[in-house]
């Protein structure tokens, strides 16, 4: 059934594609948690990871990986801190993500850890921004309820995307396409609405 819906040749590749790009892209918005969450997955038997990112069930780096999760999900409550935390992060983020893509497929050759490297780095780098930009936008109103409101839904779906990933790699793809363009979207308008603010806060621009 998958390979009737698949390109061919890209059936066989299905787990790992959608373990990089849960990665990748739980990178973007929880990076410690996803970190966690797939080390924790491996160190109990749930889900067998790739050679090279067993070193995820580490103690010292599910310990570590635990703690920095935590931090996180605490500062991630607090607008002013939140937003701080993601322009730190945009630092952190990006190239862990593709770290993370391309040693899911650490065992495939030189060349395909690369390309999923490159692929997996601009994917964390789409989420991140998305994220970074609503949240930025979100921190602006008066009330903490928004904030807290979105933080949660953050929260909530790095292991929901997780366990798609696990479960239903091709569901997850297909709901990551869309989570993509979406991600696309709010960025651009979250640029077009910096450029307005930029030309009303200008000298002489009060007008435009």
């Amino acid at each position: 059934m998958i390979s009737g819906l698949l390109p061919p040749g890209v059936a066989p590749w299905l787990p790992e594609l959608a373990l990089a790009a849960a990665l990748a892209w739980g990178a973007g918005i929880r990076l410690y948690a996803v970190v966690f969450l797939f080390g924790l997955a491996h160190k109990f038997g749930w889900w067998e990871l790739p050679t090279h990112l067993e070193v995820l069930a580490h103690p010292l780096v599910l310990g570590a990986a635990a703690f920095m999760a935590s931090v996180e999900l605490f500062a991630d409550k607090l607008p002013l801190l939140d937003s701080l935390w993601d322009g730190l992060h945009t630092f952190v983020r990006i190239p862990a993500g593709a770290a993370l893509a391309a040693a899911a497929f650490g065992d495939s050759g030189a060349a395909v850890a690369v390309a999923a490297a490159l692929l997996g780095g601009t994917l964390t780098a789409t989420t991140h921004l998305a994220k970074s930009g609503t949240r930025a936008a979100v921190n602006t109103s008066p009330e903490p309820f928004s904030n807290l409101l979105v933080s949660a839904a953050e929260d909530l779906m790095v292991p929901l995307g997780a366990w798609l990933a696990v479960s239903w790699p091709l569901v997850f793809l297909g709901l990551l396409l869309v989570f993509v363009v979406l991600a696309a979207l709010a960025i651009r308008l979250l640029l077009r609405g910096l450029r307005r603010l930029t030309r009303r806060t200008a000298p002489g621009g009060q007008g435009l």
